[in-house]
């Protein structure tokens, strides 16, 4: 199927005109399976219709076509063609939705519609929390409250899905959480590996992605935080919540959950959401 075009940008004296894109064989009906029309914004004062940004159109390009993550994108002078714009507008458009992970510039190669993951976001976070200490503690009690949310809202799927395959993986990774304690080494590798493995039991690639996300997060803001962790307790931490899933017992398991993120709760002084005690 031959790619489907966007309309130009207005010219002189085409204001006020509606452009509408649409499939081959007629208009389709709104609210049908895929409504095909181009959407365009509108200026709050009332004014006529604002023209979507030449990302905005490109976003729409990908979604008209229905492109997946890996799939090769038009070329700089193609899309310069279709949209009616100049190659240096593309360019700036495609800088933007890069940093965005919406496209993957590859050198030699082309572009590609991206992996569309949460890097930017990460990197925000992150960033947040290194411009002020208060901040960093801040974003890591919120990131604590979204991460045990995740995890105990999902307890019953997790228990109900994790497979004798995933749960050996994980006590794998508990046994070198321990054995790296017992030396005095961290273990950051093993613990976002035993996070991830536990929402890909779920079958929810949000809350896989949003856990590694924020995990990522986590790990570059615990630095800044007062106390030390203490790596026996995290590690035995991590082999309740195994254990729980173990004994089938989704109840039992948000508790293990509540009680693996106290320890770091009592470091920044924040109760936990679901009512456990901390360090208050």
């Amino acid at each position: 199927m031959p790619a489907k075009k966007l309309p130009a940008e207005h010219g002189p004296g085409d204001h006020g005109r509606h452009r509408v894109s649409r499939e081959p064989g007629g208009p389709r009906e709104p609210g049908g399976p895929r409504d095909r029309r181009v959407l365009r914004g509108h200026d709050p004062r009332g004014a006529r219709p604002a023209e979507p940004s030449v990302v905005d159109r490109i976003k729409e390009y990908i979604l008209l076509n229905r492109l997946a993550p890996g799939d090769p994108m038009p070329t700089e002078h193609e899309l310069g063609e279709q949209l009616a714009v100049s190659r240096s507008r593309v360019r700036e458009a495609m800088k933007t939705l890069s940093a965005l992970d919406i496209v993957e510039v590859r050198h030699g190669h082309g572009t590609y519609v991206g992996r569309l993951g949460l890097t930017a976001m990460v990197e925000s976070l992150a960033f947040r929390g290194m411009l002020d200490a208060q901040d960093d503690q801040d974003v890591m009690a919120d990131l604590i409250d979204v991460r045990e949310l995740i995890e105990t809202s999902l307890a019953e799927v997790v228990v109900e899905r994790t497979t004798p395959e995933v749960m050996a993986a994980m006590r794998q990774l508990t046994g070198t959480m321990h054995e790296k304690a017992a030396r005095g080494e961290e273990f950051p590798a093993e613990d976002r590996e035993f996070h991830l493995l536990l929402m890909q039991a779920t079958g929810n690639a949000l809350a896989v992605q949003l856990t590694g996300a924020f995990w990522d997060v986590h790990a570059i803001a615990l630095g800044s935080l007062p106390g030390a962790t203490d790596l026996a307790q995290t590690a035995s931490g991590h082999v309740a919540v195994l254990d729980a899933i173990g004994a089938a017992d989704s109840a039992l398991l948000r508790e293990a959950i509540v009680r693996h993120y106290a320890p770091i709760r009592e470091r920044i002084g924040r109760r936990s959401p679901q009512g456990g005690a901390t360090g208050e």
